[in-house]
């Protein structure tokens, strides 16, 4: 059979590879077939479920829609398109319509030859995510083996098109629909999904917005359009600088996560674009949970918990973290790699709230968002550090030795905290990587700790050639 698809593609959190070679239009067929009964069976229903289908800008996304939908209908389900939306305008779609799933053809911040789908459905806390611990193995299983579900009649497709209209309003009523200041933004785009949303909140809000690489090019003719990776944003942290702009915002590629940019082109740490988030929810859900991820939690945990909240740590993930949202009931996480989540958005990532919130702070404040920064700042971040070592598992073991009286937490990885510094040790789960994340209190030194971590990895693990 020709259109097995290969199992490398079936990621921890979404279904991701090279168009044509690893995914297509062959390949997408058993998939969707495989999605579809797996949300049938975990909404333990036999009836037509109606599916909305979002996509990005890549060239291969028409061709995979056009696969995915005709499948769809086929099975006899009411497809709902929704266009051209990034990751969370397609969320807002699947949770705030009630459809019972919804499948997002993207990539995210992987270069233009990569494609892939993002897959969710209802549940009476949110959306569920389905990924490696929720339904990603069954649909892997029956995507590679000999699914055949019969066809249907009644199938079919419509349109639904301004969302994100919608979505800016929800946004807003998060907020509080606050009075904000005529402040100027640059934002960098990247050609991608994030521009979107920016654009269409600037329709609602006051100030000036200055458009960097807004036009959709799924060739990404800029920089790739992921913010994690430092060099793709020095053209708008100068940019920031040049229009002596009070704000910098970089989506990434779907546009579910976002860096921000002091007025003096810093890069904002997102433990502390959590701080200040969750400060505010927490205004609104008194002693509410907050959730944070095991990389950086020095900051938000003090400012959490310093204001009657609850702060929960949760493993690295953004399918993981939402799963969390659904346990504990919180109502806002932030992740270091810039996922925002909110409980009013279906446990799933929302920007625009986050957007309207620091500029809500900041106006409330009068003050530059470097001086919220510095005023909430409580620890020292190192960036993160990756080592290719054939030994991670053996490296985590041997550096809890080295620190007997620390306190341990071996939720993801292995974590090492003392009252005026915390380690992060985890191991990759697709490549022979040990990544190291350090924090220190305010009045610690960072490079200090940096260079004894550095030896004692030198010192255990084997690297790889």
């Amino acid at each position: 059979m020709s259109n097995i698809p290969p199992d490398k593609i079936f990621k921890s959190y979404d279904i991701r590879g090279i168009y044509p070679q690893e995914i297509n239009e062959d390949f997408a067929v058993p998939i969707i077939k495989a999605i579809y009964k797996v949300i049938s069976d975990q909404l333990q229903t036999n009836q037509p479920l109606t599916i909305a289908v979002g996509r990005d800008m890549r060239l291969s996304s028409p061709a995979i829609f056009k696969a995915v939908s005709e499948t769809l209908v086929s099975l006899g389900a009411k497809v709902i398109d929704l266009g051209i939306v990034s990751t969370p305008t397609f969320y807002y779609a699947v949770f705030k319509k009630g459809f019972d799933g919804g499948v997002q053809i993207t990539a995210s911040h992987n270069p233009g030859e990569y494609n892939g789908i993002k897959i969710v459905r209802k549940s009476p806390t949110g959306l569920v995510k389905i990924g490696g611990s929720t339904g990603m193995l069954d649909i892997k299983n029956l995507a590679m083996g000999d699914l055949e579900l019969p066809e249907a009649p009644g199938g079919s497709l419509e349109n639904m098109e301004g969302v994100v209209v919608e979505e800016v309003k929800n946004a807003l009523d998060i907020a509080g629909n606050p009075k904000l200041n005529e402040y100027k933004v640059v934002a960098d785009a990247a050609n991608a999904l994030g521009g979107l949303y920016i654009e269409e909140l600037y329709k609602h809000i006051p100030g000036e917005l200055v458009k960097m690489n807004f036009e959709l090019d799924g060739t990404f003719p800029a920089h790739q359009a992921d913010p994690l990776q430092k060099e793709t944003l020095v053209d708008l942290q100068k940019r920031v600088v040049e229009e002596g702009a009070d704000l910098g915002l970089a989506p990434d590629g779907d546009g579910d996560r976002l860096f921000f940019i002091d007025e003096k082109g810093g890069i904002i740490p997102p433990s502390i674009i959590t701080a200040i988030v969750a400060r505010e929810v927490l205004k609104k859900h008194k002693g509410a949970t907050i959730l944070g991820d095991i990389r950086y939690i020095m900051t938000p945990k003090k400012i959490v918990e310093e204001l009657g909240g609850t702060f929960v740590i949760t493993k690295v993930g953004h399918s993981f973290i939402t799963e969390k949202l659904h346990e504990t009931g919180g109502a806002f996480a932030g992740e270091s790699s810039s996922h925002y989540f909110f409980k009013e958005t279906g446990n799933a990532e929302s920007q625009i709230p986050m957007i309207i919130l620091i500029l809500k702070v900041m106006t409330e404040e009068n003050k530059k968002i470097s001086e919220i920064v510095d005023g909430l700042r409580r620890s020292h971040e190192s960036g993160e550090f990756n080592f290719k070592v054939k030994n991670a598992k053996e490296v985590m073991e041997k550096m809890k030795a080295e620190f007997p009286e620390a306190e341990i937490n071996e939720l993801d990885g292995v974590s090492i905290a003392h009252a005026d510094w915390r380690v992060s040790l985890r191991s990759s789960n697709t490549e022979p990587l040990l990544r190291l994340n350090i924090e220190v209190d305010i009045n610690g030194e960072i490079e200090e700790r940096k260079k004894i971590m550095m030896d004692l990895i030198k010192k255990h693990a084997v690297f790889e050639e």
